[in-house]
């Protein structure tokens, strides 16, 4: 694993490169086989959450996939009050009585992954929740992580600026 620290921030970072990631999507995979779960749905939460939850798809063989757009961070180590659920929402009547894995990239203060729990609280047989890294202060401990970390994670789809400016993309 690299690490790095930046001097402009004073950051210290744990550096997760696409290599990197397939071993930890692959490890992470193997922890929800070994337990015996089997969930008929791969739920994703947007956006960090989409390449981890893809990758887990496969491995477990799970071709049913949906996506949960929440906003949160909006810089390193900067957020928003609490966490907003962006729209279009999933349709909750087609996840009634069906083992849900939540997937996102990081737990960090939990409070996304304990949100995306509370939605699908009711309306699905079981959720149980995997991410690549948990940060000690997560207020959710997920059933399946690859790594524990207090460090600002340097994730391989977002280590680079856009393409195209913040403000054109949304407009």
């Amino acid at each position: 694993m690299d690490d790095l620290h930046d001097s402009d921030t004073d950051i210290d970072r744990e550096v997760l490169t696409y290599e990197l990631f397939g071993v930890a999507a692959r490890e992470l995979a193997g922890q929800v086989a070994d337990s015996g779960f089997r969930p008929d749905i791969v739920l994703a939460i947007a956006r960090g959450g989409l390449t981890v939850a893809g990758a887990l798809g496969y491995a477990l063989a799970v071709k049913n996939c949906f996506a949960i757009s929440v906003e949160y961070y909006t810089g390193i180590d900067t957020r928003l009050d609490v966490p907003v659920v962006l729209p279009p929402m999933p349709d909750l009547v087609a996840v009634r009585d069906l083992d849900v894995l939540i997937v996102d990239d990081v737990a960090d203060t939990g409070d996304t992954l304990a949100m995306v729990h509370e939605i699908v609280r009711g309306h699905v047989k079981e959720a149980r929740s995997a991410v690549l890294y948990k940060k000690p202060r997560s207020v959710i401990e997920p059933q399946y992580v690859w790594r524990v970390t207090d460090r600002w994670i340097t994730f391989p789809w977002s280590a680079e600026e856009p393409l195209v400016p913040l403000d054109e993309a949304q407009g």
